[in-house]
């Protein structure tokens, strides 16, 4: 897709204004259906898209991203446009700084089209948790989109923008992939500059790309991936190629004992067939601590998220439309947050508080760290004997909106193939698999050792070919 509309602007057939009015044509046709966009910056769009043909008619040459819109998950800091998280606590908030990956993609020429809706701070796995409205899915209105990028993944999946920025903690880039029939990478911890990303849990936190293709989204990583003086987990990637010898792809038993939906279970084992019919080698390998991945998770990332919004208190960054009255400073902090803080929000915030309080650090947050270290291990321990890990990458298919609204722990089940991978800071990429029989999409998750993004890449496109739609 990028590459094809890079070649038409380079050869003229189509001037980058256009380009961009046929995808705000688009947006606008869809958006009142879809709800995906929480902001649409047209005339910054079509402004930066004008200033670019310009250039060209003074012969400029264009960049691979050069006039390409895209779209941006609103928890991703964008300068001089709204960047709310879907929080009502930040619903007035203008970035006064670009995030380094938007810093990238405009030194890359591509083009903002507007920012996403999502699950308030990230905080969902189906965009219902928005502070504003919830995102449909594309394939069926009545269905969610996933989350916390649902907004992008629909986007996407809609055609209104070639690609999006998403963020993945738990899954929140490859889970709405899976359930809108795209691709959905999630880099190595570190990979991708974290400046400029609303924070939810710091050491979960990945920016990644959601695309049309597996080379789509190889060529967004190449630009925004890399080492930033601005943040210091941050580091610069090596390519490396697929070796020349059988590849060896293991497959996690524990995977088909999650409930798992059966057409979902049907199309992993034609999958499987699929790779044998390649001459990739196939074996099934334990994952133990999969099961525990998940409480894992919903420990560590309460405990970082606790903290993390500790910031929002309704004196600094915007405060909230509603005037308070307290007496106190103390009673303004409760007013604000509750006020400000959806449900989910104020959930995970009371539990992060409780496993970090005296009496239960021990109890719960220092063995969930003991876990996650065990984790890290099970994974290098794999990979030792297989050069990927292939997976479901959601145990259902998208449920309908409302479904699981008013069932937290049932929503967290959506997480349970993708959480492993944040907790061990290895990448993986959601592709899809195949349809199911009312013609939802499937995804299929890749997953590889830690810092072998561009290994997975290659290896995803090859995959890409062989498991296509049917």
């Amino acid at each position: 897709m990028i590459k094809e509309i890079h070649r038409k602007l380079a050869q003229r057939e189509i001037s980058v204004t256009e380009l961009v009015q046929r995808y705000l044509s688009t947006i606008k046709d869809k958006e009142e259906q879809i709800k995906a966009f929480i902001t649409i910056t047209e005339q910054q769009a079509l402004e930066a898209a004008r200033k670019l043909d310009s250039e060209i008619q003074e012969g400029k040459e264009l960049g691979i991203l050069e006039g390409i819109p895209f779209a941006v998950k609103d928890n991703i800091l964008t300068k001089g446009i709204k960047t709310t998280a879907c929080s009502k606590i930040l619903q007035n908030y203008i970035g006064v700084y670009d995030a380094t990956v938007i810093r990238k993609l405009k030194e890359a020429g591509a083009i903002i089209l507007g920012k996403t809706n999502m699950d308030e701070f990230a905080m969902g796995s189906s965009t219902e948790n928005s502070a504003f409205f919830p995102t449909k899915n594309p394939w069926d209105e009545r269905r969610v989109p996933g989350g916390s990028s649902g907004g992008s993944a629909a986007a996407v999946a809609a055609q209104m923008v070639p690609f999006a920025l998403g963020s993945d903690t738990g899954g929140s880039i490859r889970q709405p992939a899976a359930f809108c029939g795209i691709v959905g990478f999630k880099p190595s911890y570190g990979a991708v500059s974290r400046y400029g990303l609303i924070a939810l849990a710091s050491s979960l936190d990945v920016i990644g790309p959601l695309t049309l293709s597996v080379e789509d989204a190889e060529i967004v990583f190449r630009v925004i991936s890399g080492k930033d003086d601005l943040d210091s987990t941050s580091y610069d990637l090596r390519a490396c190629s697929l070796p020349k010898e059988k590849i060896t792809v293991g497959i996690p038993q524990e995977c088909f004992s999650q409930g798992l939906d059966s057409e979902i279970k049907e199309n992993m084992e034609k999958t499987i067939e699929k790779l044998k019919a390649a001459e990739i080698t196939i074996k099934t390998i334990s994952l133990p601590l999969l099961p525990y991945s998940l409480a894992c998770y919903y420990i560590i990332l309460p405990a970082e998220a606790s903290a993390n919004l500790a910031r929002y208190d309704g004196i600094r960054y915007s405060p909230l439309d509603t005037e308070l009255e307290g007496n106190d400073l103390l009673s303004l902090y409760y007013d604000t947050r509750g006020l400000g803080f959806g449900s989910e929000v104020r959930r995970r915030i009371v539990l992060g508080t409780f496993v970090l309080s005296r009496g239960y650090y021990e109890a719960f947050y220092k063995r969930a760290q003991k876990v996650r270290k065990l984790i890290t291990e099970e994974y290098k321990r794999i990979f030792s004997e297989v050069d990927f890990i292939i997976s479901p990458t959601t145990p259902t298919l998208p449920f309908f909106l409302g479904e699981k609204k008013d069932d937290p722990l049932a929503m967290y089940l959506s997480d349970i193939f993708t959480v492993s991978a944040n907790i061990a800071g290895v990448p993986a990429i959601s592709i899809p698999s195949g349809f199911s029989k009312e013609h939802l999409p499937i995804g299929l998750q890749i997953t590889a050792p830690y810092g072998k993004d561009f290994l997975l890449l290659e290896f995803a496109k090859k995959i890409e070919k062989i498991v296509a739609y049917e």
